[in-house]
């Protein structure tokens, strides 16, 4: 897959992300790795919205 546009609004960016782990990948890693996206600054982001990363769920919560 090829680099994603990220979006610039945390709550955008939360349901996007929670929706490309829930339906296509099994880890944030997977995720960052394929998309060749930060995962540092995924997680600063909606850390900043008080959401982090459940490894268990595979989602932000």
């Amino acid at each position: 897959m090829s680099e994603l546009n990220l979006p610039s609004d945390p709550m955008i960016l939360l349901s996007f992300i929670n929706t490309k782990l829930r339906d296509f990948y099994p880890s944030l890693d997977a995720l960052c790795e394929d998309a060749n996206i930060s995962k540092d600054e995924i997680v600063k982001k909606l850390s900043a919205i008080d959401y982090t990363y459940n490894a268990e769920l595979n989602k932000f919560v």
